[in-house]
């Protein structure tokens, strides 16, 4: 379920009569537990619960109902239950049906309430649906709420009016959906004079049956449409009067209106009974996006993006700086009149602007600094001077669009209550500007100086007016001139694997002629093209998140040697972290954030975030594609191990057609026929060896195939291999034919100790999943292998600084690690190892073998899961780490940012020598 559904599923249990012996598996339901889990729980089958009335689901939630009076007196006894402890229930509830306590077991944090009211306070408990919350949404649940009462309404619309859910009236929906918002918003706020004159107007004025409610609604609409002078004419009744004139745009065109059912009228009410005076734009807007997009609705509530995570890209884009600069203006008036100045003229562009977060987020924070500097400067009631029209942005889809221009009015109606009062607010919020500043296009086909022109240039062209049909373009100024422009975003990242063949055409109206491989990039990269070539004309910063596959494996060529050709280099930049969402199970992808700038000064920072969420800065004089401190360099791949170490290679195709792979029934099989055990080896390919599947091949030597082939079953499964090499298009494939009992590529003697690496692994994992095999073993080319190496290889490849080192420099697959001996073991860079180092790192391989080996039968993937990876396994992993990384710098390194700074460091000195050694061996 996700977070709008279960607000939903809440506030309908609350207002149920309580049934205390059934309360807490209604709960638990409202939170998606399935009825399978709630039968279980029924019969105490997994109901560990030591307190009377208690139900207690494990690693969730310890809960009771009780008698009238001893709510307290019973959270005191979940808390102090043991069993509470060893299930390791994150939160506790107890209620009576009158109150409800509850406490976070993790962060400590409590909460009280009447019963009735408990769901205002639904986002609290959200993580017992695996939804990792945020303040905001636990704070205040009313955006959350909007989105749902609007969803349940657009669905009753688009089912009893099928015309307007087709794609030609889509348009149409969408913009009637923003005229409610505003209305809902205006009658809350007293922009509309009268208490709930919307609300309370529709309730009067329409049937009970929703019969008239579309008419009612038009009528109202024209109303805010037309001037108070022009209303006899536009034939305004009497009871429509009291709404304002509004215009902007908003309610001009078309005043059609769906037509409403009973049920529809209903959830129109109930919409409006909801507080929209607390609405936060830059939550609404990207929920309520959803509420429109057929492909969206699914996961209504699920892509608000924090404040926090925005402010990752704002705040050292500009933000710091203006707040650095209030802080050194002091009280000094001059200088704080000067800052206020340079504000009014800053231009925030974001194209890929969606529902307007960024730009939302950006106006309120401005906002803050200069209601400071006026609270300085005593001139607490002047109007603000940072128009609306310096946030400029592009959105493919109109309905987006349309809400992220409403997103920043409502935030700027809402900055003027907050800092000048609400009269001074009232009184210039109607009408609203008609001129539109967020343009309903493709970002990567448009001509962003069109839309935020250079500074000193005034603005030419821009897209239609998004509240009415797309007419003429039109022409809008900036304010002020002569600032400066700061690009941001989060745009859409798809992988090149996972592009339209438009996404494609886009990438190249940006990248051909420029790049050979281009069609390997993400479709982010674009974005920062374009930023790039932006900035060539004027000086713009700019910054956004990527999937941080940009900044990994071959795309880091592609893209940056581009970037920087034009002048730019990284301003700031913020390593891999999880991009978190208010999706289940918080599935966030993993994204770096990325500033550029031509002239970026000395004073660069690397911002590096652990896995306990703690943000480390790191000062650098540069800052490299890798994000990494030091000289740009491009790490390619290499033939030979860069430090002399042990030789990596593939594994072995089969390219049998199945013929000598081997299913247990077929192992089966060939025993009744009498094959010799010698002739059937262990296959290992990188599922095989993560998930401890077991599968065979047959493994015939050249001196062998006489014998084999003697074998009636074995002679036909080498029929079956040269019949399909025949038919293959390839000669090499072809010629195999010849020799149906050996793989298509053999790398292997089939006797050797083997060390292996799976080409692809999942990033979750806190270390690479490389193993030892025993002799006999045959590696599919799915993996890497060492073979005969020395055992503390292995330690290597187990270590952190691996782990990282891959993550830099490998390609990935979604994710995923993409491993590659000549790009990743190749490449590693590894200081000169003393005896006793070999021999410490060859215990520390021991140990992870050993630590493995006491949890038998556990797969890889369990030993590695991180949420259950064992103690002893871990110690062990810790325990190589320390002895590696001190043969590195003499201590345990920080962070990882610091690892790969060494790393980088190593692998260039390294490099370089190499370089100047293969240039006196050719004078020779």
């Amino acid at each position: 379920m996700n977070a709008v559904e279960i607000e939903a599923a809440i506030t309908e249990l609350a207002a149920q009569p309580f049934d205390g012996a059934e309360f807490p598996y209604a709960f638990l339901a409202a939170f998606g537990n399935k009825e399978t889990t709630l039968k279980r729980l029924r019969k105490g089958d997994s109901n560990a619960s030591d307190v009377l009335g208690g139900v207690l689901q494990r690693n969730n939630i310890h809960l009771a109902t009780c008698a009238v009076g001893e709510v307290g007196r019973t959270l005191r006894a979940l808390k102090n239950s043991p069993r509470t402890l060893s299930a390791k229930a994150k939160f506790v509830l107890a209620t009576d049906g009158e109150t409800l306590e509850a406490e976070d077991l993790v962060s400590g944090e409590p909460i009280s309430c009447g019963f009735v009211e408990f769901p205002d306070h639904f986002g609290f408990f959200l993580p017992l649906a695996g939804i990792t919350t945020v303040r905001e949404i636990k704070e205040n649940p009313i955006d959350i709420r909007a989105t749902s009462r609007l969803n349940k309404l657009y669905v009753e619309l688009q089912q009893h009016n099928p015309d307007w859910a087709k794609a030609e009236r889509r348009h149409d929906m969408n913009h009637f959906m923003a005229r409610l918002v505003f209305c809902f918003f205006a009658e809350d706020t007293e922009i509309f004079d009268g208490l709930n004159l919307f609300s309370a107007t529709v309730e009067k004025m329409t049937e009970r049956d929703g019969s008239n409610t579309h008419e009612v609604l038009e009528t109202i609409f024209r109303a805010m449409n037309s001037r108070k002078e022009d209303r006899d004419k536009a034939r305004v009744p009497r009871w429509a009067d009291p709404f304002p004139y509004v215009n902007g745009g908003l309610f001009s065109g078309s005043t059609d209106v769906p037509r409403f059912t009973r049920t529809g009228r209903s959830y129109l009410l109930r919409a409006g009974e909801l507080n929209w005076k607390e609405i936060n734009p830059d939550i609404f807007g990207s929920m309520i996006q959803a509420v429109a997009e057929d492909e969206e609705r699914g996961e209504l509530g699920m892509h608000y993006t924090s404040v926090p995570n925005i402010l990752k890209v704002l705040n050292p884009l500009f933000l710091d700086d203006l707040r650095d600069q209030l802080e050194s203006a002091g009280d000094n008036k001059v200088k704080l009149i000067n800052l206020r100045r340079r504000m009014a003229r800053i231009r925030v562009f974001d194209p890929a602007c969606g529902s307007g977060n960024f730009l939302v987020i950006a106006y309120k924070q401005m906002r803050a600094i200069e209601a400071e500097i006026n609270r300085r400067r005593v001139e607490v009631n002047l109007p603000s001077e940072i128009p609306l029209t310096n946030f400029r942005g592009i959105e493919l889809r109109d309905f987006p669009a349309e809400i992220a221009r409403l997103a920043l009015i409502i935030a700027e109606f809402q900055c003027d209550v907050l800092y000048r009062g609400q009269k001074e607010a009232l009184a210039e919020v109607l009408p609203l500007d008609a001129q539109n500043w967020i343009t309903c296009g493709n970002a990567l086909q448009l001509d962003w100086l069109a839309i935020c022109p250079p500074t000193g240039v005034g603005v030419r062209v821009l897209s239609n007016d998004l509240f009415k049909t797309p007419l003429d373009q039109l022409e809008i100024d900036f304010e002020n001139e002569g600032g400066e422009t700061y690009i941001c975003g989060n745009p859409p990242y798809r992988g090149s694997q996972w592009q339209t063949e438009e996404q494609k055409s886009d990438l190249g109206s940006i990248f051909e002629g420029r790049a050979k491989n281009w069609k390997s990039l993400d479709y982010v990269s674009g974005w920062f093209m374009k930023a790039a070539d932006y900035g060539v004309n004027t000086q713009a910063g700019s910054a956004f998140v990527a999937t941080n596959s940009i900044c990994q494996g071959r795309q880091v060529e592609t893209l940056w040697t581009l970037i920087f050709s034009t002048g730019h280099s990284i301003s700031f930049a913020h390593t891999s972290f999880k991009w978190a969402n208010l999706a289940s199970k918080n599935a966030g992808v993993t994204v770096v954030i990325v500033g550029l700038a031509v002239n970026p000064g000395s004073a660069r920072r690397i911002f590096s975030e652990s896995i306990d969420g703690e943000v480390s800065i790191k000062a650098a004089e540069h800052i490299n594609a890798y994000l990494v401190p030091g000289p740009d360099i491009i790490v390619g791949p290499r033939t030979l191990q860069l430090s002399g170490i042990g030789e990596m290679t593939f594994g072995n195709m089969p390219n049998d057609g199945g013929g000598l792979l081997l299913e247990q029934k077929d192992v089966e099989e060939a025993h009744r026929y009498g094959v010799p055990a010698k002739f059937i080896r262990p296959f290992v390919g990188s599922q095989e060896y993560i998930q401890g599947t077991e599968r065979r091949c047959l493994w015939v030597e050249d001196n062998e195939f006489i014998e084999a082939s003697s074998n009636p079953w074995m002679a036909g499964r080498f029929g079956l291999v040269r019949a399909t090499r025949l038919k293959s298009d390839r000669a090499t494939t072809k010629n195999l034919a010849k020799v149906p009992y050996r793989f298509g590529e053999i790398r292997q003697r089939g006797s050797e100790v083997v060390i292996v690496v799976p080409g692809v692994s999942s990033e979750n994992r806190p270390y690479l999943p490389v193993g030892l095999l025993a002799r006999g073993s045959i590696v599919s080319n799915k993996n890497f292998v060492l073979l005969d190496e020395p055992l503390w290889n292995l330690a290597l490849i187990a270590s952190r600084l691996h782990w990282v080192w891959i993550g830099a420099v490998c390609v990935r697959m979604r994710t995923d690690f993409s491993y590659s001996n000549t790009l990743g073991w190749n490449t590693f860079p590894v200081p000169t190892l003393t005896d006793q180092n070999r021999a410490d790192l060859t215990q520390c391989a021991e140990e992870i073998l050993l630590a493995r080996e006491a949890q038998f039968p556990d797969t890889i993937a369990d030993l590695y899961d991180p949420q259950h990876m064992p103690e002893q396994l871990r110690r062990a992993h810790e325990q190589n780490d320390e002895i590696l990384e001190r043969i590195y710098i003499g201590r345990k390194f920080r962070n990882d940012t610091e690892r790969l700074e060494k790393l980088f460091d190593l692998y260039t000195k390294m490099s370089a020598g190499q370089v100047k050694i293969n240039k006196a061996r050719k004078s020779k």
